[in-house]
């Protein structure tokens, strides 16, 4: 069974649900970040020095479990080289 398989069968319980839709702006960020991160060719230390953190703090962000601040974010965009866009939907 691959991933998709997998995943589709675990949206049927809707707890798992519940909780993934819960979830799904910090996935959208750190996916975000990886993206662009990797598109620009950098490592997640290189990063790390442009935006003056340690690559452990790079490493939480992109995993989705750690919320960072919006300033945090705005030197993310800025080391990146990208625009900070945010909504309410």
């Amino acid at each position: 069974m691959n991933w998709k398989q997998h995943e589709k069968k675990l949206l049927k319980n809707p707890g798992f649900r519940k909780v993934a839709e819960e979830l799904e702006p910090e996935y959208q960020l750190a996916r975000s970040i990886i993206l662009n991160r990797i598109k620009k060719g950098l490592t997640q230390e290189q990063l790390a020095k442009k935006v003056k953190t340690s690559q452990s703090a790079i490493a939480r962000v992109e995993s989705g479990y750690y919320l960072p601040s919006l300033s945090f974010l705005k030197r993310l965009s800025g080391g990146l080289q990208t625009r900070l866009n945010i909504y309410l939907q």
